[in-house]
């Protein structure tokens, strides 16, 4: 029952500073000062600037801010008209054309981004309106963007996968590499969601494209195979132990710029503001991090998580319960929280839980991405929904509404993976590593 109390006590003083408006960083930072005070001996204060020096001179975290400049960089540059007019020729005879270009840039370019936000806003500008102008239905427009820009939280460089993986101190680049066949399968989830629309709904679906030859295909890709050699690049030196994660996210801020050199699209304005960009980005969650490790220490002083952990394990529930249970609620917490808060918040109690129960921490960081892009486009904090509506002026229940099958495309990716638990940990256990990775 005191554990019980300590929990209430925890999260009546998280959420009243948080309706209060105080950044979510500064708002755990208060809440593990009142832990530390009122439930410990220990002086909070010391502990506090400890746990702060701690976190931010943390290695693994430096390819935080390197990976956000590389898709700040990329954001800036021609990469959304590019992406669309390689990917169209391509997508467009597929069953429900051209909406599987909204899927497919998606793809490309959250493996250079990270940023759901920035994956949205770069390829919803230009596809869109393209889009529309084509005749394809607003429903289906606006819904596979919605749901296939959460892939930039799954596909390496993943900006939640590095959060997670500092939290729990795992791995950077076994994380990413867990991540590309779960976004990818995702990504086939969604496009299969598209043909079976095309199908059932054959009245929606606007003419076929004129068909062009492949040389033509290629001539309209060639801006964007760049970008995809860049992303191979990245992803495959971490895959073969050239780099660690850091080293990898150096070599993708180099190949972007020389990118957006070569576009003629990097001046002095686009570079001061990509790289002030990437530092508001990067404090704000270094914040939320330092926020959460001394709310983490907080907590592990007063025996809160190893209590909750043994009162679970007490319940005798199977693996697959209580995977289940936590993707429930993370759903709800996903309503109030963004994906970034709720792993930092929660990662100080259900890291023993899912260790005790013999869970995996890669495939679990996996499955709590999935669940985390879920809160994305769930009312009334899903970022994604606010996106979309900055950019196309629709109420915020047309936009839950339209996003739904893709919600549900989600929950089915849930279960595949604890289905198939190896689509996620094959490829992080055959990978060769480097110390530091």
């Amino acid at each position: 029952m005191e554990h019980f109390a300590l929990t209430a006590i925890f999260l009546f003083t998280l959420f009243l500073l948080l309706g209060t408006g105080v950044w979510v960083g500064l708002a755990l930072l208060g809440v593990a000062f009142v832990g530390m005070e009122l439930f410990t001996t220990r002086p909070g204060g010391d502990a506090m600037i400890t746990t702060i020096w701690t976190t931010a001179s943390s290695w693994s975290l430096t390819a935080l801010p390197l990976f956000i400049w590389m898709g700040e960089i990329l954001y800036r540059t021609r990469l959304s008209e590019d992406m669309f007019r390689g990917l169209s020729p391509w997508m467009a005879k597929l069953p429900g054309g051209l909406v599987h270009t909204n899927i497919a840039g998606c793809t490309v370019f959250a493996a250079v981004s990270g940023s759901s936000a920035a994956t949205l806003t770069t390829v919803g500008k230009m596809s869109i309106p393209e889009l529309r102008k084509r005749g394809y239905p607003e429903h289906m427009v606006i819904g596979t963007l919605a749901g296939s820009a959460t892939l930039g939280l799954m596909i390496p460089p993943s900006l939640t996968l590095i959060v997670y993986g500092v939290t729990i101190n795992e791995s950077i680049s076994k994380l990413f590499i867990a991540g590309i066949l779960p976004g990818l399968t995702l990504a086939l989830l969604f496009m299969a969601y598209v043909a079976g629309w095309s199908f059932l709904r054959p009245q929606e679906v606007p003419p076929p494209e004129p068909r062009i030859s492949f040389s033509q295909k290629l001539a309209e890709s060639r801006f964007l195979i760049p970008v995809l050699l860049l992303v191979s690049f990245v992803i495959g030196s971490m895959y073969l132990g050239w780099a660690t994660a850091t080293e990898a996210a150096s070599f993708g801020v180099i190949g972007s710029l020389i990118l957006a050199l070569g576009q003629g699209s990097l001046t002095r304005e686009t570079f001061v503001q990509s790289l002030l960009g990437a530092l508001r980005t990067s404090c704000m969650i270094a914040l939320i991090l330092a926020g959460a490790a001394f709310l983490s220490l907080s907590m592990g002083f007063t025996g809160l998580p190893r209590a909750l952990a043994e009162w679970i394990a007490s319940l005798g529930l199977t693996p697959t319960v209580l995977i289940v249970s936590l993707m429930f609620f993370y759903i709800v917490i996903g309503c109030f929280l963004d994906g970034i808060s709720s792993v930092v918040l929660t990662m100080a109690v259900v890291e023993p839980m899912i260790r005790a129960a013999g869970i995996d921490v890669i495939w679990f960081g996996i499955f709590i991405v999935v669940v985390v892009e879920m809160a994305q486009i769930t009312p009334p904090i899903g970022f994604n929904l606010f996106v979309l509506q900055g950019m196309t002026g629709h109420e915020m229940n047309y936009l839950a509404k339209v996003a739904l099958p893709m919600f549900a495309m989600m929950v089915v990716m849930v279960f595949i993976l604890i289905a198939f638990p190896d689509l996620a940990t094959y490829l992080p256990d055959s990978m060769r590593t480097r110390p530091g990775g």
